[in-house]
């Protein structure tokens, strides 16, 4: 039961205290839609998964110094960003192909896996699944 990464194990405030932010930041990256925590009636319970985004939005933000639409667009790009049960990436020197240009989110040190197919790619994206003019393709 507790092996899921992606349950909502974690109150706000014990996030922000992991993560070393103010609850109101977190607040303010879910209204942006950079994270989005399970919600148990009016609590957010945050995952194992959803530490490892706020560590990578973080990182985002105050190394490389994005702002928010920064971060947004970036994460963007991200077909598993909100995928359950994302498997993470590989080294680079891994056998398994990687995009050397893409760090991954989930493992540190690490970077995405290149899509063995591109239908893999596309069903996991977002924009695809939600653009009604692509609806008929």
């Amino acid at each position: 039961m507790f092996d899921d990464e992606d349950m909502g194990l974690y109150t706000i405030g014990t996030v922000a205290e992991l993560i070393q932010e103010h609850p109101e930041t977190l607040r303010v990256w879910e209204r942006n839609d950079l994270i989005r925590p399970d919600r148990k009636g009016y609590q957010r319970k945050y995952s194992r998964n959803d530490l490892k985004r706020l560590r990578f939005i973080k990182d985002l933000m105050h190394e490389k110094g994005l702002n928010i639409a920064g971060v947004k667009y970036l994460t963007s790009m991200y077909a598993c960003w909100f995928k359950r049960n994302c498997k993470g990436g590989a080294r680079q020197n891994s056998p398994v192909a990687v995009n050397g240009t893409k760090v991954c989110w989930k493992n540190e040190g690490t970077y995405c896996l290149v899509a063995s197919d591109k239908a893999e790619m596309c069903s996991s994206c977002d924009l695809l699944n939600n653009c009604s003019t692509l609806k008929g393709f």
